[in-house]
């Protein structure tokens, strides 16, 4: 007797979000999954909230894997990534809700893009907003400047100053980004394998980011697909996003460290990827900016 075919391994990295993280496993439980072949794996990075044992005694069907110390989001995600078996991949943050149709309709849509590399739903905050890292541009330095300089709020509807939010391309179609979030975001198998997953000079965000970047540099398509949603309780685990205040598990020290991690992924992307497009006035220009941008960050977490 030959064993089933995994379409769809579901990868869930948890650090102390046991509640939130049981809360999604449900709701991929009650999903509609009818002749879909897939796997769940859990990949706890040390955490000391008893979420393991609650996996295993709830959920006997995933598999855990259990991390002796927290390696941050890339290094733990690809641990998984090494044992999934699916043909495609799903990096799915514990903080979200998978509404019932989403992982057979997603599937089905990489099986009818061969071209997609990888490809997210619609990203819904609690309040039903779209999380805009889910339907993003790469941040070039004008990207950027528009962004922070609030130009792309005034102006939501002109590319030109929208190259980072894309509010200027409509929600309700299918169309191709330059980066989805990894909240949610299934990957084609072959094209993970490419660019060897994610990057771990990456502790803790911009990884997504990252993977999204050298995808296209390989040719591959990052698609938005809004037909379908998961919820996602956004800066549960870092307790920085106000929305999210009322679920965060983060201490006032974990605010810090998420706050700071923040802003040093984007001296690493810049650095990677944009440093030897620009001239060095403008590097200079970028990393000021960051600077200033950490700074106001961490005050307003002192207020």
């Amino acid at each position: 007797m030959t064993e089933k075919r995994i379409d769809l391994s579901v990868i869930i990295l948890n650090y102390n979000t046991k509640d939130l993280l049981r809360d999604c496993l449900q709701s991929i439980k009650k999903a509609k999954t009818n002749g879909l072949g897939f796997e769940i794996i859990v990949v706890d990075n040390a955490s000391t909230d008893g979420s393991v044992a609650m996996v295993k005694k709830e959920f006997p069907e995933v598999k855990p894997i259990v991390n002796k110390k927290n390696l941050g989001f890339a290094a733990g995600n690809n641990v998984g990534f090494k044992k999934a078996e699916g043909r495609y991949l799903l990096l799915l943050n514990p903080d979200t809700i998978v509404q019932s149709e989403t992982l057979k309709f997603m599937v089905e849509f990489m099986d009818k893009h061969p071209q997609v590399g990888a490809a997210t739903c619609r990203i819904e905050l609690p309040n039903g907003r779209l999380d805009y890292s889910c339907h993003r541009g790469f941040p070039t330095p004008w990207n950027a400047f528009t962004y922070f300089s609030g130009l792309a709020k005034i102006f939501p509807k002109t590319k030109f100053f929208t190259g980072y939010t894309l509010t200027h391309v409509s929600l309700e179609k299918t169309h191709e980004i330059d980066s989805g979030c990894g909240a949610f975001l299934v990957i084609r198998r072959q094209a993970g394998e490419e660019v060897r997953w994610l990057d771990e000079d990456y502790f803790w965000y911009g990884e997504d980011l990252d993977f999204c970047y050298r995808l296209k540099e390989k040719g591959w398509q990052i698609m938005f697909v809004p037909q379908v949603k998961i919820v996602h309780y956004k800066g549960a685990a870092s307790g920085i996003i106000r929305h999210s205040q009322k679920v965060a598990t983060a201490t006032k020290e974990t605010k810090i460290k998420s706050t700071k991690a923040s802003t040093a992924v984007m001296r690493v992307f810049f650095q990677k990827h944009y440093q030897k497009e620009y001239p060095k006035p403008v590097y200079w220009l970028v990393m000021k900016g960051i600077d200033l941008l950490e700074k106001m960050r961490l005050l307003k977490l002192s207020l």
